[in-house]
């Protein structure tokens, strides 16, 4: 008989490679998209400004309506995976990505750019990808499995940056963007090889189980992790739009030494999110959850006591364990659900906690007016907090 979800075997030995071929090619879509999309994601605000006139008002726009069309869109997605084929939601996702680079690139004002940044805000992957992975993956690896497949996402990321960069210095903008799109539409391609995956008869389900959100979110163990990480969430972007104005003015760091440091956050994600899964899995997945916390918490305590290059290198790689929340958090809600309604329920504290991520950074730009500092010493004391709630039985997993 299968192992069920809640199974603590004492000794794990995992093989190299864990993931099977639907969740091996879902890994190769995110590294590749990843790849494409980190080419002029760190690029647009400034192209927006420098090319298209946008000044710092109206970027904030343009990222807002990004901000709130992935909360809405998450909902949403939720509703599809539970009723249709939860390949074709997630193909449908990357599909909507793909023009969005395109429209970038023949964009000569920012007013142009409103399209693309509608379509970059759509986010069909995220309660679908959950649900698709607790149905597909090994429940003794379930943590580890959803770790590494992030973890393709933040080694896509360690490079292409710079390379975009590059490339918009030798050639043009007009170039990355293209390239952006090629490899959104390889990515895309990716997932048309995975095996199609539905969710339980929706005509058959009780009229609990096609409850509205509100109803759904009244459910006491729902509205717990909602709260909880929408709180977490909260505090993550509350201070990270300004680490880099941090190191840019309080130590003086320029372009390359932040990039530098940027690339170690994302390979300290990459390296730290596959140990962290494993912690999950031979422990429980909330203490990996709160191992998460401790680590941004430390690595804040180092950048704020020590202007160090090295030492910055030692606490961006740190950083790295704090930036896999999204996928911790679908390992601890993904097994609690309903399995019929699987999606929908991991879609709504994920539609909450995208809604609370859209009011963090303005909390933390009235405290860095204040003090560069504020917002950085508020997410020290505020993550340990929530790794000590993490370390109790507050999941309930």
């Amino acid at each position: 008989m299968a192992s069920s979800v809640d199974d603590k075997p004492r000794n794990l030995h995992f093989p190299l490679w864990i993931l099977e071929k639907d969740l091996t090619l879902l890994f190769a879509c995110n590294l590749v998209g990843a790849f494409g999309d980190g080419l002029y994601s760190y690029l647009l605000p400034i192209y927006l400004s420098d090319s298209l006139g946008a000044d710092s008002v109206q970027v904030g726009i343009l990222y807002a309506i990004v901000s709130l069309l992935a909360a809405s869109s998450l909902l949403v997605a939720g509703m599809l995976a539970d009723k249709y084929d939860r390949k074709k939601i997630m193909i449908a996702g990357w599909i909507a990505w793909i023009p969005a680079p395109l429209i970038f690139s023949v964009a000569t004002n920012w007013m142009q750019a409103i399209p693309g940044m509608i379509l970059w805000g759509i986010w069909l992957g995220g309660p679908t990808t959950t649900a698709y992975i607790v149905a597909a993956a090994d429940k003794n690896r379930l943590t580890l499995t959803f770790t590494m497949i992030s973890a393709a996402w933040s080694i896509g990321y360690i490079f292409s940056p710079a390379i975009g960069g590059y490339l918009a210095a030798v050639a043009s903008m007009r170039y990355v963007f293209y390239m952006a799109a090629i490899f959104y539409c390889l990515a895309c391609a990716t997932l048309f090889f995975i095996r199609s995956q539905h969710g339980a008869d929706y005509a058959q389900r009780s009229s609990e189980e096609k409850a509205s959100f509100f109803k759904l979110l009244r459910t006491r163990k729902l509205l717990t992790l909602t709260v909880f990480f929408a709180s977490t969430m909260f505090i993550l972007m509350m201070y990270r739009p300004f680490v880099v104005k941090f190191l840019e003015k309080v130590y003086g760091y320029g372009a390359f030494e932040i990039g530098v440091l940027g690339s170690m956050l994302f390979f300290g994600s990459a390296v730290l999110g596959i140990f962290l899964g494993r912690v999950g899995d031979r422990k429980r997945k909330s203490y990996a959850f709160a191992v998460s916390m401790i680590l941004g918490s430390v690595s804040l305590l180092l950048a704020v006591r020590f202007s160090s290059f090295l030492v910055l290198l030692v606490a961006f790689f740190i950083a790295g364990g704090s930036y896999i929340t999204w996928s911790l958090m679908g390992a601890i809600i993904g097994p609690l659900a309903p399995e019929r309604i699987r999606a929908r329920w991991v879609s709504i504290p994920q539609t909450v906690s995208m809604f609370s991520s859209f009011i963090a950074p303005y909390i933390g730009g009235v405290l860095y007016d204040a003090s560069p500092y504020y917002p950085l010493f508020v997410a020290i004391v505020a993550m340990v907090i929530i790794a000590l709630l993490a370390f109790t039985k507050l999941l309930g997993e």
